[in-house]
């Protein structure tokens, strides 16, 4: 294989950035003298232009898979993370302040009920204060009165007993308002707010709805913590006795890639489809997935202890005049050198001759090392 280094596109053009008659790069280590140095077979780039080329490093896989489950699958909430808001007691809904999709704060105001509950608790706060406070200046005056020798011991202890009695009485019921969701507002309003911080995923809640004591479904919003998803996959029993918790699951979507981990494993069979329910935890901190998008999965499976199989991620493979190459990382740059490839196990390949697995490797964004040498044999050719 002849290959020449031709300089990067956007390598060549950072070397163009310096002023007129200046060298950006006053050792001369700049892209255009690194081409004329290049070997055969080689790009040659220095540490700052493999970050700014976005080239990631990695090292082969040696053993510890057995292949992949390749399956479809879903992304959905986790249940974890995910919380109903209902209306807590009878009202009618007079105001709604978020919508479906909008992100929320723990403790941010989602609706307003009007109710006459609310009014009725709310009063009885009211009352069991009026209670205590008279309690209070009755407790003082007779222990006044008992200290100057007007009031009988026994008389200030039933005045004690009346105040602590009416101290439990307040404090069941501002107990009793909390429970209902009860704050703010008047005396008959309730104001509804987000137990979390996260997405509504869902918002049945309309304006001038009501909500009885007695009523099946009181939900108003959904709220969802999409920082970390589920990958819910559906697999055959013999393919759920080949997996275990733990084991790294290969999420792919048009544009897009990560590494779920499996966290449940049915232990029974769903009814229906006679398939193992399954869940992988989903990193989505990023909000790069969406609840509901259906994506491919691939389970990694375990291998045997002495399985000595390389494999390397499917974005660092490239064919080069009719070879396929992996690019090795050297003291100056890279080399392609060409590999035999075996099975596809999920996001990685299987190699079978070309590389140890010692070797440090492009992982991403190879093609843009494919293209410096395509540019390379196209320019000596001419």
């Amino acid at each position: 294989m002849h290959l020449k280094f031709a300089a990067l596109p956007f390598l060549v053009v950072l070397a163009a950035c310096g002023s007129a008659g200046q060298d950006p790069d006053p050792t001369g280590n700049h892209p255009e003298a690194v081409a004329r140095h290049g070997a055969e077979g080689t790009v040659t780039l220095t540490p700052q232009q493999i970050a700014t080329a976005g080239i990631e490093l990695t090292r082969p896989s040696i053993g510890g898979s057995g292949g992949a489950i390749e399956l479809p699958a879903t992304i959905d909430s986790d249940p974890d993370r995910t919380r109903v808001v209902a209306a807590p007691i009878e009202g009618r809904v007079i105001a709604l302040t978020r919508n479906l999709g909008d992100f929320v704060r723990r403790g941010e105001t989602l609706a307003i009920l009007e109710s006459r509950a609310a009014a009725d608790l709310q009063a009885e706060v009211e009352r069991a204060r009026s209670r205590l406070n008279l309690a209070r200046v009755t407790l003082d005056r007779d222990e006044a009165l008992y200290r100057r020798g007007f009031r009988p011991l026994s008389q200030v202890q039933i005045s004690r007993a009346d105040f602590e009695q009416a101290e439990t009485g307040l404090r069941l019921a501002r107990q009793q308002l909390a429970a209902s969701g009860v704050r703010g507002g008047s005396l008959n309003r309730i104001v509804v707010t987000a137990p979390i911080a996260g997405r509504i995923v869902s918002r049945s809640a309309t304006l001038g709805q009501v909500f009885m004591a007695d009523a099946a479904d009181t939900e108003l919003f959904r709220v969802t913590d999409t920082g970390q998803l589920n990958v819910v996959l559906a697999l055959s029993p013999a393919d759920a006795a080949r997996v275990k918790p733990g084991s790294p699951v290969a999420v792919t979507a048009p544009g897009r890639r990560a590494t779920a981990t499996l966290r449940f494993l049915s232990p029974a069979l769903d009814p229906q489809t006679r398939l193992v329910r399954a869940m992988a935890s989903l990193d989505n901190r990023a909000g790069t997935w969406r609840v509901g998008e259906s994506v491919s999965a691939a389970v990694q499976l375990p291998g045997g202890s002495g399985d000595g199989t390389i494999r390397v991620p499917t974005t660092a493979v490239q064919t080069v005049e009719g070879r396929t190459v992996v690019f090795v990382r050297t003291d100056a740059g890279f080399r392609a050198v060409p590999v035999r490839l075996g099975r596809q196990d999920g996001g990685a390949v299987v190699v079978t001759g070309g590389l140890t697995g010692r070797e440090q490797i492009a992982a991403t964004n190879s093609f843009t090392l494919k293209s410096a040498l395509g540019a390379s044999e196209a320019g000596h050719e001419d």
